[in-house]
């Protein structure tokens, strides 16, 4: 048989296809494929996220040197003047720094996804809608605790110790965890709102205004009277005061509040624009 029957012969073969057998029977918009569609996406999240130099930089790396670096040049400055190890302000405040500016990695991901068409072809596929921007926030969670552990033992090493109780210590972990939720959906609404401008970039101005601006980095007397105002009930602030009193003792239950008024202030203000600019983000191409 000559060569062109033969291709031919093997293209009129119907070669048989077989499919894996179904496992997901629930409709595409029931709770059940929320929570599966969505574990599956933050899954892909944070893979994405390790293999990111430049996310693993601002959410780890970055952090854990600052703490080092605060300590090194301010802290027995600052432990001389106050009489507490100032650790126990830079510790908390780095941790915050970790969350908020991985945060910021994140979201400048996200635009990366919405320029390079991304999220217009996991919007077509049979997936449930909230799935996307749920997915992020558990990421989101997730990537803020981990940082936050990693951010304690380096803190640790440096003499911070849990003076409360082991309990309080675990509990001071989800401070963090409580207003980088609410910083993470603000920083949503800002990378699926603006295609041109870099809000979520400048974003970083901000936080690091904030950085030197709250009774981590010296306690609040230190700064000028009329600034004082503003330094105690910045959310960077609040957070940190009840992250110091599950550790090294003072009050919890007022900063606690604050911190919980910031974060839900801040999803009530940016989880509908998140939401709607996602949408048109996913079926709009930078």
């Amino acid at each position: 048989m000559s060569a062109p029957a033969q291709e031919r012969r093997e293209s009129n073969v119907i070669t048989e296809i077989t499919f894996h057998e179904t496992t997901e029977v629930y409709p595409e918009n029931s709770r059940a494929a929320l929570a599966g569609h969505s574990l599956l996406q933050t899954q892909r999240l944070l893979r994405r996220w390790t293999r990111d130099p430049f996310t693993m930089l601002q959410a780890i790396v970055y952090p854990a040197i600052m703490l080092i670096m605060f300590n090194a040049v301010l802290g027995i400055s600052v432990t001389r003047a106050t009489g507490v190890n100032s650790v126990y302000g830079y510790a908390p405040m780095i941790m915050l720094v970790g969350a908020m500016f991985g945060s910021i990695a994140s979201g400048i991901g996200l635009k990366t996804e919405w320029r390079e068409g991304l999220l217009s072809r996991f919007w077509i596929l049979p997936v449930h809608r909230a799935s996307g921007l749920v997915s992020r926030l558990m990421a989101e969670s997730v990537r803020i605790m981990l940082t936050s552990v990693l951010i304690l033992l380096v803190g640790v090493a440096l003499g911070f110790r849990f003076n409360q109780g082991v309990l309080a210590g675990i509990g001071m972990l989800f401070v963090p965890l409580l207003l980088g939720v609410g910083f993470a959906t603000m920083v949503t609404a800002l990378a699926v709102t603006s295609a041109k401008i870099p809000l979520v970039e400048l974003l970083s101005l901000v936080c690091t205004l904030l950085m030197f601006f709250n009774s981590g980095f010296v306690p609040t007397a230190a700064y000028p009277t009329w600034l004082q105002g503003f330094v105690e009930n910045q959310p960077m602030s609040t957070a940190i005061d009840a992250m110091k009193g599950l550790t090294l003792g003072g009050p919890v239950a007022e900063p606690l509040i604050k911190t919980a008024l910031w974060s839900i202030g801040a999803i009530a203000v940016f989880a509908l624009p998140a939401v709607r600019g996602y949408r048109k983000a996913a079926g709009t191409p930078i």
